[in-house]
């Protein structure tokens, strides 16, 4: 468990590791970077390559052992929901979810369309926010449907890297939207106009907007470097949040 240089959140809390690829916004994949890195230097649950999906029950407890209130991502270097987590796993997450209401856990998932049959009839915690990822029209639009169908008191989406323009989205059921540029020397350019559109569109639909970065790219297709900042949108910076202490809906 660590303190996280991720804008939106205050913890990573990682007890499961590894994934694999399904769609481009896989391509270069942070995690699986910061894994080998991890690796080479003998951290402790990062032996075997970031393709082996590997439950760590010994981190089952952590958020346990910390009473202040905190923000987690559950699983900042895998996906809870991936086919190769053993579902009674899963469920040893959520119990550690209800044991700590005072804290908020951030669960980021590709695969929304498994939620349901892993969770079976138990009801998520109001304090577990469930989202998922969302890079381009083909691969990301169709998951906020299957998001929109699970039953949670915070919905949210990661737009990160936002690939190209996603077009018009319905964020019926949303609570918050994060938006980001890619990071790393094979990035992918952001233009300024796709988050634009997806601001607008929370702002009209009343949805939370959260700019993280534009990531290596500035908006006027230049390397970032320090002389631009990182997170302004036309002259500020966006850094909507749902409440807290959310009703399930």
């Amino acid at each position: 468990m660590a303190t996280s240089r991720i804008e939106w959140t205050e913890q990573t809390w990682n007890p499961v590791v590894g994934c694999t690829k399904i769609s481009p916004g896989c391509k270069n994949c942070y995690a699986e970077v910061m894994s080998r890195r991890l690796r080479a230097i003998g951290v402790a649950g990062y032996e075997d390559p970031f393709t082996v999906v590997k439950a760590l029950p010994n981190r089952l407890d952590e958020p346990s052992t910390r009473k202040k209130a905190t923000m987690y991502f559950v699983n900042s270097m895998s996906d809870l929901f991936h086919p190769q987590v053993d579902q009674h796993f899963v469920h040893d997450v959520f119990d550690t979810i209800e044991r700590c209401p005072q804290h908020v856990f951030q669960i980021l998932t590709k695969r929304p369309h498994l939620i349901e049959g892993v969770m079976g009839a138990r009801n998520i915690p109001a304090n577990a926010w469930m989202g998922t990822s969302v890079e381009n029209r083909r691969h990301g639009v169709p998951r906020i449907d299957e998001l929109r169908s699970v039953k949670s008191a915070v919905r949210f989406l990661s737009i990160e890297p936002l690939l190209e323009d996603i077009g018009s989205i319905d964020l019926r059921g949303i609570s918050w939207v994060i938006v980001g540029g890619e990071s790393g020397h094979k990035a992918r350019p952001m233009e300024i106009d796709w988050v634009r559109s997806l601001r607008d569109q929370c702002r009209h639909q009343k949805v939370e907007f959260f700019f993280k970065q534009w990531g290596t790219w500035s908006p006027d297709g230049e390397r970032r470097s320090k002389k631009n900042n990182g997170r302004l949108l036309d002259g500020r910076t966006w850094d909507g949040m749902p409440d807290l202490v959310p009703t399930v809906a």
